[in-house]
C-alpha cells in the first residue's frame, strides 16, 4: 500500500453521536520498520488547521492480550481536547491490536531491564503519527501536544528527550514500565524500580520540552515514592516536568486517564498545564 494524503485509507465509523460529533475516522498511517499503524482521528468543527494532540494507550500486564486489544478511544481525554480545538490521533503502535509490525516495546528480563530503549521504541511510533498527521490540511505544523497512559505515558517521556519540532507540551498519565510483573521473592510488584529512575534520569539530561506528570496516590503499578523518585531523576537531570500527584482515584488510580469520571481529578492540572504553554 502506498501512502501519502491522498493514498491513505480513512473511513467513517458510525458508533454513535458523539462519533458524530468528534468526527470520528480511522486512518492506516505509516509506522517505523515498514509498518502500518492504525489511528483513531477526532476532529473539531470546521476545516481550518487545528493544534494535534496524540494520545497514547498503555501496555496489558499480560503480553497475549496485546494483538487483542481495540482501538483506544479515551473518550474523556479526547472530548476534552476536541471541545477545545484539538484534532485527536489515538495510534495503536506496533504488536498492538490492528497494527501491523513486531512488537518493539519489550524490556528484557526482569533481572536487567532496558527500560530506556523501550521507551524510544514507543517513541517512534508517536513521532510516526506525528508526522503522518501533519500532512493532513485540517492539522496545523506546530502546538502538538503528547499525551500518553503508563507505557504510552513512558514512550511520551522517551520522546521529550528528543524535543521534537512543533511539539509545545507534553503529559504523562502513570507513566512507567515493568509494573504487575512476578517477582522472584513472590507476589507481584515492578520488575526494578531501580531501573526506571536511572531511565528517567537519562531522558532528563536532554529534555527540554515542559512536561506534566499525573499519578493517582493508589496507582498498583507505580506507587507514589516510585513515581515521585522518577520524577526528581528527570528534572535534576535537565527535565521540565511538573510532577502532580493525586488522591486515590476508584479501585486503581493506574487507569485515571481512561477513566469516563476522572476529568474532575485531571482536567484542572491539564487546563493549567496548558495555560502555562500559550
Amino acid at each position: 500500500m502506498r501512502f501519502g494524503s491522498i493514498a491513505v485509507l480513512l473511513f467513517f465509523i458510525c458508533i454513535g453521536p458523539l462519533a458524530a460529533q468528534n468526527r470520528e475516522q480511522v486512518v492506516r498511517l505509516p509506522g517505523p520498520d515498514g509498518s502500518t499503524l492504525v489511528a483513531t482521528v477526532m476532529r473539531p468543527p470546521g476545516e481550518a488547521r487545528s493544534p494535534l494532540v496524540v494520545i497514547n494507550h498503555g501496555s496489558p500486564a499480560d503480553g497475549s492480550r496485546r494483538t487483542k486489544m481495540e482501538r483506544p478511544r479515551y473518550t474523556a481525554l479526547s472530548s476534552f481536547f476536541v471541545s477545545r480545538g484539538y484534532v485527536v490521533a489515538l495510534p495503536l503502535r506496533r504488536g498492538y491490536g490492528e497494527s501491523a509490525g513486531s512488537w518493539a516495546e519489550g524490556y528484557g528480563s526482569c533481572d536487567l531491564p532496558d527500560y530506556f530503549n523501550a521507551g524510544f521504541q514507543g517513541a517512534a511510533d508517536i513521532q510516526a503519527t506525528i508526522d503522518f498527521m501533519r500532512t493532513q490540511p485540517y492539522v496545523a505544523p506546530d502546538r502538538t501536544i503528547v499525551v500518553g497512559q503508563s507505557a504510552g505515558g513512558w514512550a511520551t517521556v522517551a520522546l521529550s528527550s528528543r524535543n521534537p519540532p512543533g511539539v509545545s507540551g507534553m503529559i504523562s498519565f502513570a507513566g512507567g514500565r515493568g509494573g504487575h510483573q512476578q517477582l522472584k521473592g513472590g507476589g507481584t510488584g515492578n520488575c526494578a524500580p531501580r531501573s526506571l529512575v536511572e531511565a528517567a534520569a537519562k531522558y532528563g539530561a536532554t529534555a527540554r520540552v515542559p512536561m506534566l506528570w499525573i499519578y493517582a496516590e493508589n496507582d498498583s503499578f507505580f506507587e507514589p515514592s516510585l513515581a515521585k523518585r522518577m520524577a526528581e531523576a528527570y528534572d535534576s537531570a535537565g527535565g521540565k516536568a511538573t510532577y502532580r500527584p493525586v488522591g486515590a482515584f476508584g479501585r486503581d488510580g493506574h487507569g485515571l486517564a481512561g477513566s469516563g469520571n476522572g476529568s474532575s481529578v485531571w482536567s484542572p492540572l491539564v487546563e493549567s498545564f496548558l495555560a502555562s504553554l500559550r
